[in-house]
């Protein structure tokens, strides 16, 4: 069992790292410049994140599997994440346009990504893990955007509170993750069957959604913007991969969530920073170095620690 799990996360994280280096390779060689870059980046966020949210929650049954306690706990552990995120922004850096990064890669997990891979390697289906993108991916956008808005390098010093949190509000609300995210849960409840071609063309969209936002986050990854913030995001991935799940695997486990429930908790809380954290700091005007080094380093390491945990796990009979 160890094997076997040591070499899905190997399968799983490795060549999401080597995406990431194939953008760097390709910066490099002048293939991509920083304008070709931003409007990729741009593309991504605009056009195939949406479409890889809708194609993920549109096509969930969720009247058939669900299960409002184990939602309810994935939205109240992951606002206490971002809490967690938040304090230690505040300890790690002064700059405030720079807490907005840390905390948007402290708490924001490759949910809708890996967590559907990886319950569905181990179990043969993902209905917790669509349960649990129900209750993590609107919140880990909504607070994502809030956050970077609100310590946003572009945003108007001028502005009164009230000013800026009604433009946060707008920016929210025409956010194209948060319409993707609603246009999926809509249609899903809804019920309506999506015909060959449309489910067709939204994956063949979705699909490219992750491949295209990590290499765009290589070729933009400097290794000279890092300089100084080895120490600020080493902290990310341990808190990222390692104090979340030390702290809240044992509470999943003592209210009685087992086998599937508790692997979707487990990517939920230990999975490496997803790749979407680049594309939207990038978006609402921040720098994305911090972020982008901890995207590689989260997604390096999560290898190792999932394994580790996920044996913790199957060693104590909880899956």
């Amino acid at each position: 069992m160890f094997k076997d799990n040591l070499i899905f996360s190997l399968n799983a994280t490795v060549p999401v790292f080597l995406m990431m280096v194939f953008g760097w390779i390709v910066r490099r060689l002048g293939l991509l410049d920083d304008h070709s870059t931003a409007q990729v980046n741009k593309f991504v966020f605009r056009t195939l994140l949406p479409a890889l949210l809708f194609m993920d929650l549109s096509t969930a049954d969720f009247r058939k599997v669900w299960d409002g306690g184990f939602v309810l706990f994935c939205i109240v552990v992951t606002l206490i994440c971002v809490s967690i995120a938040v304090l230690y922004s505040f300890i790690a850096s002064r700059d405030r346009n720079e807490r907005g990064e840390i905390i948007q890669a402290s708490y924001r997990s490759s949910a809708a990504v890996l967590g559907i891979a990886f319950v569905n390697n181990i179990y043969g289906h993902s209905t917790m893990a669509a349960l649990m993108i129900v209750g993590t991916v609107p919140v880990y956008n909504i607070i994502a955007v809030l956050v970077l808005s609100l310590t946003s390098p572009d945003k108007s010093e001028g502005d009164s509170f009230s000013t800026l949190m009604k433009k946060t509000l707008l920016g929210i609300a025409k956010n194209p993750i948060i319409l993707g995210i609603a246009a999926g849960m809509i249609w899903s409840l809804i019920g309506i069957h999506q015909p060959v071609i449309m489910s067709k063309s939204i994956s063949y969209l979705g699909n490219m959604a992750t491949p295209l936002s990590l290499i765009a986050l290589g070729a933009s990854f400097r290794f000279g913007d890092i300089r100084g913030k080895v120490g600020l995001t080493a902290g990310i991935a341990f808190i990222k991969l390692v104090l979340f799940c030390s702290i809240f695997l044992p509470v999943a486990v003592s209210m009685g969530f087992r086998g599937e429930k508790l692997i979707a908790i487990l990517v939920m809380l230990g999975s490496a920073t997803t790749g979407s954290c680049f594309v939207m700091a990038k978006n609402l005007g921040h720098k994305g170095s911090v972020t982008a080094f901890a995207v590689m380093l989260t997604t390096l390491c999560s290898a190792l620690t999932l394994t580790t945990w996920l044996f913790i796990l199957k060693t104590k009979g909880f899956i």
